[in-house]
């Protein structure tokens, strides 16, 4: 009797069904190129050719980062074209605060077993990003890894690469004392604080869910996209006396911006001065979790701060309001 054969799709792994998922989302990606790249999806390494020639010492900034256990939630709402576009987001504002320029995003999506549309909507989702920013996706890998994740599960990871001139790089180095701390909203969570959110939230309420607290779905405040800060720090930082960004991650408002000021300085922030979406609200009445953890948490609605001189404010304050964006005074370098 002749030994059954075993195939690589017995073992799970469909290698058509890659081709074809990469083949679906060639035009998709390709609408984020731009003259600088070289390649097309498929080959070995993305291709980027870069002019420096107007940028006078070039530094390379680049970030790489997940989503979190935010695809939980994506999971239970079977809602994919969303979380794409946290990760570039994300991964923009990281180095975005330190004066950088997005050039292109690289990105990877591991399942256990590949589901064309939900692939498709995943990488649909860094290509609208990716275009709304102006960064080229010029590569990524989609693995197919059985018995690693479960059935409907799968994992992203992103990485970006910009560039800014030496002299122009934001440290934080200049932030003094009295420099005020001014901040723009957040559209929810962005892809911090979910492990907490979820133990919370989903002990009491479902995806579909819709307490009185808020004006949609559980499912679809959590799922709200992570607000990509680029325009704003753009503009912001061609203004004299805009010392500092911070990107407010997980750590919170207080952890992240404290990241930026040079030793010997500390930050006095006034938690009452903006009012707090109602997802973190209910969050905190829900779990009845303590406000040290809320602070160290979550960002609390606000997404970005820029710390910015007294006499700088006025400009901001103009700057703000001509791209739409409320400003709050948070707070004091003391």
């Amino acid at each position: 009797m002749s030994k059954k054969q075993i195939t690589y799709k017995d073992s799970g792994v469909d290698i058509q069904a890659g081709e074809e998922l990469v083949n679906s989302i060639k035009d998709v990606v390709k609408a984020t190129h731009n003259a600088n790249v070289l390649s097309n999806i498929g080959g070995f390494g993305g291709l980027f050719t870069a002019d420096f020639s107007s940028i006078k010492n070039p530094v390379l900034v680049s970030s790489v980062d997940g989503v979190g256990t935010k695809l939980i939630v994506a999971f239970k709402m079977r809602k994919y074209d969303t979380v794409g576009q946290d990760l570039v987001n994300h991964c923009v504002n990281d180095i975005a605060v330190c004066g950088a320029q997005p050039l292109f995003f690289l990105d990877y999506f591991s399942t256990g077993k590949l589901e064309h549309q939900v692939g498709f909507d995943v990488i649909q989702g860094f290509a609208k990003a990716c275009k709304e920013n102006g960064v080229a996706l010029i590569g990524g890998e989609t693995a197919e890894m059985p018995d690693i994740y479960k059935t409907g599960e799968f994992d992203l990871a992103g990485t970006v690469v910009g560039v800014v001139d030496r002299n122009k790089l934001i440290t934080g180095e200049s932030i003094q004392k009295g420099d005020k701390l001014i901040g723009f909203k957040s559209t929810g969570l962005h892809t911090n604080g979910y492990s907490l959110a979820r133990k919370v939230l989903f002990s009491e309420f479902d995806v579909n869910d819709q307490p009185k607290e808020l004006a949609q779905t559980v499912g679809e405040e959590l799922l709200k996209v992570h607000k990509s800060y680029l325009p704003i720090i753009s503009r912001l930082k061609e203004i004299k006396g805009v010392n500092g960004f911070s990107h407010i991650t997980g750590g919170g408002i207080e952890g992240n911006t404290k990241r930026i000021l040079p030793e010997g300085y500390s930050l006095s922030i006034n938690w009452e001065s903006w009012e707090r979406p109602a997802i973190f609200n209910l969050i905190k009445k829900t779990g009845n979790v303590p406000e040290n953890d809320m602070r160290a948490t979550f960002n609390l609605g606000i997404g970005l701060i820029a710390v910015v001189s007294e006499n700088a404010i006025p400009e901001v304050k103009q700057a703000a309001n001509n791209l739409g964006e409320e400003i709050f005074e948070m707070g004091v370098v003391a």
